[in-house]
């Protein structure tokens, strides 16, 4: 068989994937309401009145700990599916492993020493 055949399931659902979010924008101009009120123009707030400024400065260290979690998340998902295969790899591809969770770690180690603060 040709390789048209093995990678077509593959290209259906790459192209029903990648037209979804614009076919749902698209459908979503027929069903929205056309008329704006007073009402649709405020902003919503779990259904209380709004209060103060709709602009609120941030602080930069609530992103730094969002990498920080993903690290983290990137390290335990790789960790499950290696613990799994670690038996069946050979010495070198364990080494591998073992070096690159290293770096990993080491990165998760320098950015919690570098904060200030540590809420985790």
């Amino acid at each position: 068989m040709s390789l048209i055949v093995y990678y077509m399931p593959l290209a259906i659902v790459s192209v029903i994937a990648l037209g979804f979010a614009p076919l749902a924008w698209w459908a979503s101009r027929f069903v929205r309401p056309k008329k704006p009120t007073q009402w649709m123009e405020t902003t919503y707030e779990c259904g209380s009145e709004p209060i103060g400024e709709a602009h609120v400065q941030f602080r930069f260290q609530y992103y730094t700990f969002a990498l920080i979690f993903v690290v983290f998340d990137l390290v335990a998902t790789f960790l499950m599916i290696w613990v799994i295969a670690f038996s069946g790899l050979t010495l070198n591809a364990q080494l591998m492993m073992l070096v690159f969770f290293g770096i990993l770690i080491l990165g998760v180690v320098y950015a919690l020493k570098k904060e200030d603060y540590v809420w985790i």
